[in-house]
C-alpha cells in the first residue's frame, strides 16, 4: 500500500519544474488534507499512514492537472480564507494571504473606533467582490454591519452568493461597473444612495509589464478582468473608487485598498489629492507595499 510519504515524493518529482519547494509542499499538503480529510497536523506527524487505492487514483488525477499549471484551488473547487471555506472557479480570483492581512487590518481598525457612533455599526461596501471572500469574512466578524458586494461579473457574483450561503451570512450582491456607475439609475439601486462606514477593495491592478513576470498558473487560468489594468492608467480603479468614497463614506468613514506594490506612493498621492486624511501605507508579510487605509472628514 502507498503512504502519505509516497504522495509527497510523487508530487515533488512531478511539480519540481513548475513550483518551488515550498509551494510544492503546500500544494501537496492541501491536496492530501482534502482527499483524506485528515488535518495537516496529522499528515505531518504520521507520513507513514497508508492511503487507499481510490485515494491514490485521485492523487494521480489531480497531479496530472497540476502539471498543466492549473491551480489546485480550481482543481478541487475550494480554498480557505480567513478560517472559512470558499468555493472557487475560473470566474473568480483565488483568495490570497495578502488579502487576509487586509481583512485583519480592517477588523483591527474597527476595534479601535468601535466606540464611535458613526462606526460602531454601519454599512460596508466591497468593490470587486469576486468570490466574496472579503465581504463574507467581514460580515462573519462584524455581524452587526450591513455588507454589500459589487462586481461587474455575473458569474463571479453567483459564486459569491453561493459562498455567502455556504458560510451562513446575509450579504447584498450588486452587479455593477464601478467605472460606469452613471448607467445605474439612482432610484433602482441602493448602491448609489447608501452611506457607508467602510469601503474596501482589492481591484484589478496588474499591468502588462507585471504580467510578464507572473506565473502562468495565474495568467493562464485566473480571470483577466479581475487582474489587469491599462499600462497607461494603472490606477484607474483607485481613482473611481476614491471618487465614489468621497461621496458615499460617512464622516469618519474608512477606505481600504489592496494595491500594486509598485504604485504605493502614487496611490497615497492620489488619495491626498482627493483630500483623504490619515493615509497609511502598509507592507505585507513579504515586506512589500500592499495595502492602504485612509479616512474621510
Amino acid at each position: 500500500m502507498k503512504t502519505i510519504a509516497d504522495v509527497f515524493t510523487r508530487y515533488k518529482a512531478g511539480l519540481n519544474e513548475i513550483y518551488d519547494k515550498n509551494e510544492t509542499e503546500a500544494i501537496t499538503l492541501f491536496t492530501i488534507s482534502e482527499i483524506t480529510t485528515l488535518s495537516k497536523g496529522i499528515i505531518k506527524a504520521f507520513p507513514e499512514r497508508e492511503i487507499t487505492e481510490k485515494q491514490s487514483e485521485q492523487f494521480e488525477k489531480i497531479l496530472s492537472e497540476l502539471t498543466t499549471g492549473k491551480p489546485i484551488q480550481y482543481i478541487l473547487g475550494k480554498t480557505e480564507f480567513y478560517g472559512l471555506t470558499f468555493n472557487v472557479n475560473p470566474s473568480v480570483l483565488i483568495p490570497r494571504p495578502e488579502t487576509e492581512e487586509l481583512v485583519e487590518w480592517v477588523l483591527g481598525s474597527w476595534q479601535l473606533v468601535a466606540g464611535s457612533s458613526q462606526l460602531a455599526v454601519g454599512s460596508i461596501l466591497d468593490v470587486g467582490t469576486g468570490s466574496g471572500c472579503i465581504a463574507i469574512s467581514l460580515k462573519k466578524n462584524l455581524p452587526g454591519f450591513k455588507v454589500t458586494g459589487v462586481d461587474i461579473s455575473r458569474n463571479a457574483l453567483q459564486t459569491a452568493k453561493e459562498n455567502a450561503k455556504l458560510n451562513q451570512v446575509d450579504i447584498e450582491f450588486v452587479e455593477a461597473d464601478i467605472l460606469n456607475l452613471q448607467s445605474i439609475p439612482n432610484s433602482s439601486n441602493s448602491l448609489l444612495t447608501a452611506p457607508y462606514s467602510l469601503i474596501i477593495s482589492n481591484p484589478p491592478y496588474v499591468t502588462q509589464h507585471d504580467k510578464t513576470q507572473m506565473h502562468t498558473n495565474v495568467t493562464d487560468f485566473e480571470p483577466h478582468t479581475a487582474l489587469f489594468v491599462p499600462e497607461n492608467d494603472p490606477l484607474i480603479f483607485y481613482k473611481a473608487i476614491a471618487d465614489f468614497a468621497c461621496e458615499h463614506l460617512v464622516p469618519g468613514g474608512l477606505l481600504f485598498f489592496e494595491i500594486n506594490e509598485s504604485y504605493g506612493e502614487q496611490t497615497v498621492q492620489l488619495l491626498n489629492d482627493k483630500m483623504f486624511k490619515n493615509i497609511e501605507l502598509r507592507k505585507d508579510m513579504s515586506g512589500r507595499d500592499r495595502m492602504i487605509k485612509a479616512s474621510i472628514v
